[in-house]
């Protein structure tokens, strides 16, 4: 159930309509600028105002051409749609490449293959997509019920027994092949993984670890991994967002309480854990000087997973969820956006990509731009949202 904290602070005004179209006409302007010069390209993260391009198979590679495709949908700007399939197109090299591949193939290809294929029913993104979901389905490890993280890129690396909160997201595009072919294994393998989730990752009071490595030969739990965040004890905010928004998908595709259940309790620790400007800290129990250092990225993805938390609980916890979704996006929008900043590509300031290796840190990153703008079309009725 949510806190007083939550209710009160839900209860002040939500965004007004109009808000919300400003929003999206400012991210729609933004963004056919910034394709002028990206075009199909693969931005991850901001520097010095211009988004660097990464190779396509990093694991960040969906997210300007899954942005594409919803502000394509909610605009009918035809350009925007021909960049996203451009892109969706050079990611072919990687998954016909295949030692590439790793854990992130539903982060790639559900923005992608399996977004363009509900937007226009095209046969050869559905094969793409299938395909993604046949190698993602092949990292799952029998004994420990995970899809395996990573491969071993540098020589001497162990780590056949990792999993990681991330694929909370990437197993929608699990659940997207069972329905399209029929064949119930795929499900079975995302929903074991998500068990997994709810048995070793979700603590009590809603926190979650980032990293759990499992005996890759028995399956047994060994330990927790501090990954991203500050500790393996603390609360890294977007593996935090990772597993609100994830554990509600697994619901929706479900329908099991379990997840509901874990997806409340995460996301109630989220809100009680947000400063009074509601920009999340990177890591929500790192010291306290280090909590200055904000993450745009994790306010945008938990603020579009809690719009479809929403729908899935009771009245009055929905209603909460609902309202803390919009004032995360307003807040977003009036505290790390870049409308006034015309040098500055990033629609959001202020994310945390990797504090513990100093990676982009304080910057724009091309996944919060994404999970802004899917935000505003879950306000807006845009669709479809390709998670689902």
């Amino acid at each position: 159930m949510t806190s007083e904290r939550e209710k009160r602070n839900a209860s002040q005004v939500s965004p007004s309509e109009s808000w919300v179209d400003e929003a999206w006409r400012r991210a729609l302007e933004k963004t056919l600028t910034n394709a002028k010069r990206i075009g199909a390209g693969f931005p991850h993260a901001s520097e010095g105002g211009r988004y660097g391009l990464a190779e396509p198979e990093w694991w960040t590679a969906g997210f300007w051409p899954g942005m594409l495709g919803l502000l394509y949908s909610g605009s009918g700007e035809e350009e925007l749609a021909r960049l996203a399939g451009e892109c969706e197109e050079r990611l072919d090299s990687v998954l016909d490449g295949f030692v590439r591949l790793d854990h992130d193939l539903g982060f790639m290809w559900t923005l992608t293959s399996v977004a363009s294929y509900k937007r226009s029913g095209s046969e050869a993104s559905r094969i793409r997509a299938l395909k993604a979901a046949n190698y993602l389905a092949g990292r799952f490890n029998l004994k420990g019920g995970f899809l395996r993280a990573w491969n071993p890129w540098h020589e001497g690396d162990r780590n056949t027994g990792l999993a990681i909160i991330d694929c909370c997201m990437n197993v929608s595009l699990l659940f997207w092949a069972s329905r399209t072919s029929g064949d119930p294994r795929y499900a079975h393998v995302a929903e074991a993984h998500m068990d997994t989730v709810v048995k070793h990752f979700v603590r009590a009071d809603g926190s979650v670890y980032h990293v759990v490595l499992f005996d890759p030969i028995t399956g047994e739990r060994q330990e927790a991994l501090g990954g991203q965040g500050y500790a393996p004890e603390s609360a890294w905010s977007r593996g935090t967002a990772w597993a609100l928004y994830g554990l509600t998908l697994a619901y929706h595709h479900t329908g099991k309480a379990d997840y509901l259940e874990a997806a409340q309790r995460v996301a109630n620790f989220f809100l009680s854990r947000l400063p009074d400007d509601l920009i999340p800290a990177w890591d929500f129990r790192a010291p306290l000087e280090l909590q200055e250092l904000r993450d745009s990225s994790a306010g945008a993805c938990a603020a579009s997973g809690l719009l479809l938390l929403a729908d899935k609980g009771g009245e009055e916890d929905g209603h909460v969820y609902r309202r803390m979704g919009e004032r995360l996006l307003q807040a977003l929008d009036e505290r790390c956006g870049s409308w006034n900043d015309a040098q500055e590509e990033g629609l959001l300031k202020h994310g945390t990509s990797h504090y513990p290796e100093q990676r982009n840190l304080d910057v724009p990153l091309i996944y919060g731009d994404y999970f802004f703008v899917e935000g505003l079309a879950r306000l807006k009725g845009i669709g479809p949202i390709p998670w689902e």
